[in-house]
């Protein structure tokens, strides 16, 4: 994997950059710490062991579609998805997660957006990962790149640690991981008009404009003709996945 920058080298600007915990340093996931999508692992998992029904595969499917062609809102397309894992153990789910992560996410991990992540902890600075995945997508990868702060859904659990179907609110995405990045940044003396921001959807339009340091990296449309309005600089990476694969496996995927 390579990379190309719209402005020069972020690793020597950060290294140049004010040090200490009070600047953070936020990251989505999908699209951009990882190539792709994380949670398509897991659904690929499920129809290799036979797991998931051909009704559950169209409808997880068909409802995506409809949430990306503005029918139907992020909330009930996560719940949708979630709905079919109600029963399962999230303590499975979670050893689950890791060995998907090692057996595929890991190679997915862009080395560029890894560097930047440890430039950011040289200097000090307060790391999170901020994205709408759930836990068992968002954890591993934290893990990986060494990030102590994660903001994202979690399912919603009974008693005995079983999935009952449904995401604990707020669901983050969109103004709600706004709002999430902002409390966190009030509890931990954190200054957003300081800090940096990663991430590639239009959706996170909401904090790019909030943050300091605006950083799209591969932007998609509505974020990218923000970026050019607002002057941000842009961070274009080169991976693994050519661009129609992409938008195909988003059909099964979130942000």
């Amino acid at each position: 994997m390579s990379a190309q920058s719209d402005t020069p080298d972020p690793i020597p600007e950060i290294e140049a950059s004010p040090e200490g915990p009070r600047i953070g340093a936020f990251f989505d996931l999908d699209g951009t710490l990882v190539d792709g999508f994380t949670a398509t692992a897991h659904a690929a998992h499920r129809i290799r062991r036979r797991q998931a029904r051909i009704g559950e595969v169209f409808g997880v499917m068909e409802a995506a579609l409809r949430y990306r062609l503005g029918r139907m809102q992020f909330e009930r397309l996560l719940t949708r998805a979630a709905g079919y894992l109600r029963g399962e153990s999230l303590a499975e789910l979670d050893e689950l997660g890791q060995r998907l992560f090692v057996e595929r996410i890991e190679s997915r991990v862009f080395p560029v957006m890894h560097e930047i992540v440890q430039a950011h902890q040289r200097r000090g600075h307060t790391v999170v990962l901020s994205s709408s995945a759930l836990t068992i997508h968002a954890e591993p990868v934290a893990r990986y790149t060494g990030i102590d702060h994660v903001l994202c859904n979690h399912f919603e659990v009974d008693d005995d640690g079983r999935l009952t179907g449904r995401i604990a609110k707020p669901v983050i995405w969109g103004r709600n991981k706004s709002a999430a990045v902002q409390r966190f940044c009030e509890a931990n003396d954190v200054e957003l008009e300081r800090s940096y921001f990663y991430a590639d959807g239009d959706e996170d339009i909401a904090l790019m404009v909030l943050v300091g340091n605006p950083r799209p990296v591969n932007p998609r449309p509505r974020l990218a003709a923000k970026a050019a309005e607002e002057g941000w600089p842009v961070l274009r990476l080169e991976g693994s996945t050519d661009r129609k694969r992409v938008s195909f496996r988003r059909l099964i995927g979130y942000d």
